[in-house]
């Protein structure tokens, strides 16, 4: 008696057929992305490209940060500092808290996201990363790019605090012999020059996540529109 065939699988239990479009779509971003890396990889050295990730590195770049934050009580003279128009006197690190706390909150509000996002698409990195360092099991997954929503918030929130940053500047000049001398009596020009060099590592640091192998295209895009979001929120609702 030949043994009956096994039942055909449920729709329930069948895996989905994504749609033809998203098909598609995933086929270009994919021969793209390895286009791209194939093409860097003879011109780029290795070893900026891995700088440019150890320096978005949450691992690194985090408490990095956060040292920012204890940095004055430890550079600049605790001694207060009267801030025309307010009618009260100031300690370097009352000025340095408001621009410093959204930076802290706002790295954390990436962390979440991005490591939620990554456990709903569970998409798998390109097949040619290799030799990469992974810190907890979420990054094995490829979309969106944590370290391109990294950058682009730091770069994001920067160019929305300008204003700000160029003010504290001004006011912590008679404190530290460091500021005066190279910061000088232009701040706003100081801080755009910070800016600039916030966006232009931004987007190496970006780029260099496809050319590395690390990424498709759409997960860069997607990291770093995620992490400009980031940092419109960090400044509008972090600040304390």
């Amino acid at each position: 008696m030949e043994p009956s065939p096994p039942p055909p699988k449920s729709k329930s239990t069948a895996t989905p057929t994504p749609p033809p479009l998203l098909r598609r779509l995933v086929t270009l971003d994919t021969t793209l992305s390895q286009r791209l890396h194939v093409l860097a990889k003879p011109f780029l050295p290795h070893f900026i490209l891995l700088l440019l990730e150890i320096s978005a590195d949450f691992r690194f770049f985090f408490p990095l940060s956060l040292s920012l934050l204890f940095a004055p009580t430890l550079t600049l003279t605790p001694s207060p500092i009267q801030i025309p128009g307010l009618g009260a006197s100031l300690s370097p690190i009352q000025i340095i808290r408001p621009l410093l706390s959204p930076l802290i909150l706002g790295l954390l509000l990436d962390l979440a996201l991005i490591g939620l996002i990554k456990l709903l698409f569970r998409r798998a990195r390109p097949l040619y990363n290799k030799n990469m360092n992974v810190a907890v099991s979420v990054d094995h997954f490829s979309f969106p790019s944590g370290h391109a929503s990294r950058v682009c918030f730091v770069a994001a929130l920067l160019h929305l605090s300008a204003e700000a940053l160029a003010d504290a500047l001004a006011h912590l000049r008679p404190t530290s012999p460091f500021i005066d001398r190279w910061i000088g009596a232009d701040p706003v020009s100081a801080i755009s020059v910070l800016v600039l060099v916030a966006w232009t590592w931004a987007y190496a640091t970006s780029f260099s996540r496809i050319l590395l192998g690390r990424h498709f295209v759409t997960d860069v895009c997607a990291g770093a529109c995620l992490g400009m979001f980031e940092g419109l929120v960090a400044f509008r609702f972090l600040r304390f």
